[in-house]
Order: structure tokens, then sequence, then C-alpha cells
């Protein structure tokens, strides 16, 4: 019997032997090492000790170092296969199994760390370095780059990851795997060996098809919608990579106009006319949307900004402002959690103000946010209301002041400041959609990227300040 017939009858044997009815197991079950010494099943656990034993074997044949790449990924294939029928609490045996069972060797690593802790400061740190390092690297490496080698196998891990990251939270155990995968695809979607493709409506329709399902921004609504987002005035672009090639990573929606975009309908209306590209000095980046959950702390949407802006640079040399039209996220709940603290920085004339205009004074946290939950009011205020006034100033200082520990609040600020853009305006109503009203009561952002200052922005931030131009500046309560 060759490897390949025995894996199959083992993957027969492990396919045959598990069971459904298992419910998740918790941090305070039993561990693998645990498990695999016991004799019976307890409860909660999907897999037997006989038939975790059993995948263990399988695992272990998967980075068996007598064995050959190719080899190595034909077991790596047959497990995949079995992985994709398995229930969900069959599964997370495996994951826990990759997790526990294939670190590093405990011992190899305390020598190595003992002795580059007594290289230190010598000539022999630079060799005990490279001791420790290698005694670091765990067999679980091994074992997800075969999976990676084999067929579909990127595919897979991807999507195990995205599987394993809600069970995260839950489950201490899982954290070894996700680190491993995480710092694994940190390297293999380096830019590097990523392909930025320009996706338009003559691209094929199962490429179209993904901008539907991925879209994370504004939800694309039918096909004229967007087709709407790939005419003539518009751009699309995607990063890709090899072994995911018809797949998008990350996409950008661009628009190309003759002044800064205030208001996300005017981009979303089918029926407006293309503006004229002979006049276009803006690229608006109006949307952009990570598709794989499983590489998430995976980042190159900074680098797709960076590759877009030269692209479109050089085939529309007359563009002279790149900046977005971003959404805000975060910023009703952090309103309902703040109004009282804004409040109190507002003068007698403003509160009073306020006051009379919601017909109650003086103006309370609840009144104010009864208020501004009236889309309907809100749409109709004028640039001199006082409630529009207050609301526009805290959407300025929750993006520019609001902190968690060093950074600032909104994520998607964090994203656009941390790649070198600034806070340029606060846009009033610019998302009247029933999403835009959830997330910010209908308010979006700017940001602008200014290119020969991203290096100074990115100062700014480190420094804590994020960056912003003195309108949205003033705005800050004080």
């Amino acid at each position: 019997m060759n490897a390949t017939t025995w894996l199959s009858s083992k993957i027969n044997l492990l396919r045959s032997a598990t069971s459904a009815a298992a419910e998740m197991p918790k941090p305070e079950d039993r561990s693998t090492r645990e498990r695999l010494d016991a004799t019976l099943r307890q409860k909660k656990e999907a897999l037997s000790p006989r038939t975790l034993r059993r995948t263990l074997t399988l695992l272990q044949a998967v980075v068996d170092p007598r064995v050959s790449e190719v080899e190595g990924g034909r077991r790596a294939k047959a497990l995949a296969d079995w992985y994709a029928k398995a229930e969900p609490a069959e599964r997370q045996d495996l994951w826990l199994l990759i997790s526990e069972q294939f670190g590093p060797d405990a011992v190899k690593v305390r020598a190595a760390r003992d002795d580059y802790d007594a290289a230190l400061g010598t000539v022999d740190e630079g060799p005990a370095e490279i001791r420790l390092r290698r005694a670091l690297v765990s067999p679980r490496t091994r074992l997800l780059q075969r999976f990676a080698a084999s067929a579909g196998g990127m595919r897979f891990l991807v999507d195990l990851r995205a599987e394993l990251l809600p069970h995260l939270k839950g489950n201490k155990r899982l954290q070894a795997l996700d680190a491993e995968l995480e710092n694994l695809f940190s390297t293999w979607f380096d830019v590097a060996f990523l392909e930025l493709r320009s996706i338009s409506w003559d691209s094929p329709a199962s490429l179209i098809e993904k901008l539907i399902k991925y879209e994370a921004v504004h939800d694309i609504r039918s096909w004229a919608d967007l087709k709407n987002r790939l005419d003539s005035d518009r751009r699309c672009y995607g990063f890709f990579h090899p072994s995911l090639p018809n797949e998008p990573l990350i996409f950008v929606e661009v628009a190309l106009l003759h002044e800064m975009a205030d208001n996300i309908m005017p981009l979303l209306d089918e029926s407006a006319a293309p503006e004229d590209l002979q006049k276009s000095t803006v690229a608006i980046f109006y949307s952009i949307s990570n598709t794989q959950g499983g590489l998430k702390g995976v980042s190159f949407g900074d680098s797709l900004i960076k590759r877009v802006v030269e692209t479109l640079r050089t085939e529309f040399p007359k563009l002279k402002t790149f900046a977005t039209l971003s959404p805000i996220p975060g910023l009703r709940p952090w309103l309902s959690k703040n109004v009282d603290m804004l409040l109190g920085h507002l003068n007698e004339k403003e509160l009073s103000a306020l006051g009379r205009e919601i017909s109650f004074e003086p103006p309370t946290a609840s009144h104010v946010l009864a208020a501004i939950e009236q889309p309907q009011v809100l749409g109709a205020l004028s640039a001199k209301s006082p409630l529009r006034q207050f609301l526009t100033r805290a959407g300025a200082h929750y993006l520019g002041q609001a902190k968690q520990g060093e950074h600032v609040l909104d994520p998607v600020a964090r994203f656009h400041l941390g790649n070198g853009a600034r806070i340029e305006r606060i846009n009033w109503f610019a998302d009247p959609s029933t999403k835009g009203i959830k997330q910010s009561h209908g308010l979006m952002v700017n940001y602008l990227y200014d290119l020969k200052r991203l290096d100074k922005h990115r100062q700014m931030l480190e420094k804590g300040i994020a960056p912003a131009s003195g309108d949205v500046e003033d705005m800050y309560f004080k």
C-alpha cells in the first residue's frame, strides 16, 4: 500500500468515525493533550479520543519530512476535502489540534533563549539570535505551507481563518493558529506579489458579480447601478493574487469630477450624465471594500490607493486633487454617549439658540438626541441652524479628537490618516440612506490626499495629532 492509498483509507475511516452531535467546545473544556490521552469522549466533544488521535496522525503525515512537497500537498488536499464536509464542531477540533499540537519545541526554545540571554553583548549574540529564531519556528508553519501548496490550498486557508476568527475571543487556545495564519498571509499577500487590475463593464461577468457581492460601503442595488459605477467617468481597481486569480482582495471605486464631492447621492444617481473627462481635475475615492474576511490584519489598502493614484495621474495628467468621500461609521454610537460632554462646551448664547430650536431650554442630551433622530427634519435644516452646527461640530470633534488609547477612534479615519491623508471637510446630510443615517445621521467626510504632505501628516499622527484642515479644527469643541 503506497502513502497516498494509506492516507485515503485513513481519511475514509475519519469520515465514518466523526459525529455531528457535539457542541462547540469551550476554553474550560479539556485540551487536545488531555483528550488524546483519554479513552472516552465527553459530551461536548466532537471527535472521540480515538478519532482525534487518528486525525493527528493524518496531520503529522502531511509534514512528514520523508515525503516530497507534492506528496505532502496531496495529503493536505485529502484533509481539506474531509474538512469541507465536516460539521462546525469537528472543524474546531481540527483547529485545536493544529494550534496545540504543532507548536515549537518548548525544550529547544528554552535552551536557545538561555543561550541568547547569556550571549547578549558578546560576539556570540548574532549566532545565538539565529538559533533562537530557528527554535521558535513551529511545525505548524510547515503544516500550513503544505496546505497552501495543495490545489485550492490558499482558498482553503483564507476561508478557514474567516471561519476561525469569530471564535478567538471565546477560545484562547485557537490564538496560536490565528497568529500563525496572519503572519504567513502577511508574507504571501505582500503587495509585491499583488497585481493591480482595472475592472470595467467589459470585464468577465463572474468578476463583475464579485463587486456586487463584496461592496461594503454603498450597496449595489441593481445592474444599472453597477453599470453607472463603471461608466466612462468612473474607474474601479482591484488587487489580485496569483493563488486567487479571479477574486479581488480589495477594490476601490473612483469618480472623476471637476470639484470635490460633498454628497454621495449624485455619484450613485444612475440617470446622471457622465462628467466631461477633459474638465476633470478631482479624483474621488468613494468606496473601498475588502473582500476576504480571512485576511483581516493584512494591510494592502494604503498600497492600493498609492498605486491607483499613480495609474490615474498617468491616464489623466490634469488631475490635481485626490480625496475621498467617506462614511463616519462610529459617529452615532459615540455621540449618544458623549452629548452631555459636548453640550458642556457650549457657551450660554449657543445653548440658548440650540434650546430654542429644539423647543427645550436648556437643551438636555435626551432632547438633542431625540431631535437628531428625525432624518426628514435634518435634511431641511439651513446652514445657520444651531442643531446642524452642533451635529457638524460633533462630527469634526469625533474624527479629530476622539481617541482609543493613542489612536483615533473612527476606523475609517484611522485607515486614511494612517495613509497620510488629512480630514478636509465635514459634509452635512451627505448620505441620507438608511445606512448613512444609522451610522452618522447622514454626515460624511472628505479625506484629502495631499501628495506633498503625506509624510508630514503621518508624523503628526505619530505625535497624537490627527491632521485636519483649518476649517475642521475650528469646529472642535474646546
